[in-house]
């Protein structure tokens, strides 16, 4: 029985921790002292049905705590997913959490194999390795939707390994076994090449919003329907009927930092498609805001601030983006979002009240539409054209 420890209960520590914790002895590490008493208490910090129902109803030898040194200690595995943000002013990962939980395993528990779940940039697992002189630490990307984080786990794409020693290929035995896909391919690469895939797969994701949002802006200004279009395109194969529903840009927590960073690690590397992918999120957003400031709205309701349905995370949404850029037309803006607890969002007055908020605003902006805005139709500018994500 391997003892595992998770450093961060973000969706990706978390749903690591319950996953694991089926069949290992697993201790969940976070700085957060309300959080780690949440998961004492068998409550999901995050909105992910799947979690919340496994820490209420399932066995889980799973031990909440904010100590590092118990954590750490007689851990064969410590599985790092703490957060990593884009620094513009550095042009790279901030990776400073990744770091410091590396160099206290080092000096706690230096045997421990250390697998580092964090995004992180093309190179950096190797400068670790040469930092603290030792191979013990690998990179293993994860592939996880916020909400859906430990269902993904659970099915996994795919298992990627950067690396192929004796603890790489116990790790993935160990993902193996907590899969309920007995199938699911496992790829060992180096850890640099794992980090590549990371971002390479982000980036593409990032892309298929940003192509099928340029058809949706074509077809806007041409005064064509953008939904017959997308939906015969997707209708090959090659392409598909998915991910493509239209909206205000990609955002969430992961896809802007992720694009921005490989973009950096392309310096001195020929490239057209990356940076593109990066500047069209910005001109995506820039013609959204066009579009609403056309309509002389003498108030704009901002309609939830979170990326898409069932989701409490607002981090770098896109509507922010929009947000801003209205304002900084002179334009007042109000929001609705139930999930935020302060009376104002970046000086926007947050109202509780839907009647209130529906009644205030004439033009309502939202990234994903929703019934409880049926009413007010006439109002409501969206690009969510299939009503899903």
């Amino acid at each position: 029985m391997h003892k595992i420890t998770v450093v961060g209960t973000g969706y990706v520590g978390l749903s690591l921790s319950v996953l694991l914790s089926k069949k290992y002895s697993v201790h969940a590490l976070d700085i957060d002292s309300q959080k780690i008493e949440m998961i004492k208490n068998k409550q999901s910090p995050i909105v992910d049905p799947d979690i919340e129902r496994y820490l209420k109803e399932e066995s889980l030898d799973l031990t909440p705590t904010t100590n590092k040194k118990s954590a750490y200690e007689n851990a064969d595995f410590i599985i790092v997913a703490t957060p990593t943000n884009y620094d513009p002013e550095h042009n790279k990962f901030d990776t400073g959490s990744v770091d410091s939980v590396v160099s206290d395993v080092i000096d706690i528990n230096p045997s421990a194999t250390i697998v580092i779940k964090s995004t992180i940039p093309v190179g950096h697992t190797n400068s670790l390795q040469e930092k603290f002189k030792t191979k013990k630490i690998i990179f293993s990307p994860e592939f996880l939707r916020e909400g859906k984080a430990l269902h993904d786990n659970l099915h996994p794409s795919r298992i990627v390994i950067g690396g192929d020693s004796t603890e790489a290929k116990k790790f993935a035995e160990i993902l193996q076994s907590c899969s309920l896909d007995k199938d699911t391919e496992v790829v060992f690469s180096t850890s640099t090449e794992a980090e590549a895939v990371k971002l390479f797969s982000n980036t593409y994701l990032a892309l298929r919003v940003s192509f099928f949002n340029e058809i949706d802006t074509f077809s806007e200004i041409k005064n064509l329907d953008p939904q017959k279009i997308i939906k015969a395109v997707s209708l090959d194969p090659r392409i598909g009927d998915f991910y493509n529903n239209p909206s205000f840009g990609y955002g969430g927590y992961c896809l802007p930092k992720d694009t921005k960073q490989l973009l950096a690690n392309y310096e001195n590397v020929p490239n057209n498609i990356i940076g593109a992918v990066v500047q069209s999120n910005t001109t995506r957003k820039d013609h959204i805001a066009e579009m609403i400031v056309k309509r002389k709205p003498k108030t704009v309701g901002v309609f939830r601030l979170t990326m898409k349905a069932n989701s409490d995370n607002y981090r770098t949404s896109a509507i922010q983006g929009i947000m801003k850029r209205i304002k900084a037309k002179g334009i007042p803006v109000i929001v609705f979002e139930p999930n935020l607890k302060e009376d104002h969002f970046f000086q926007s007055p947050n109202i509780s009240d839907i009647n209130k908020f529906k009644e205030m605003a004439d033009v309502i902006i939202t990234n994903r539409n929703d019934p409880s805005l049926d009413d007010v139709k006439d109002k409501v500018y969206s690009r969510d054209l299939f009503f899903r994500d």
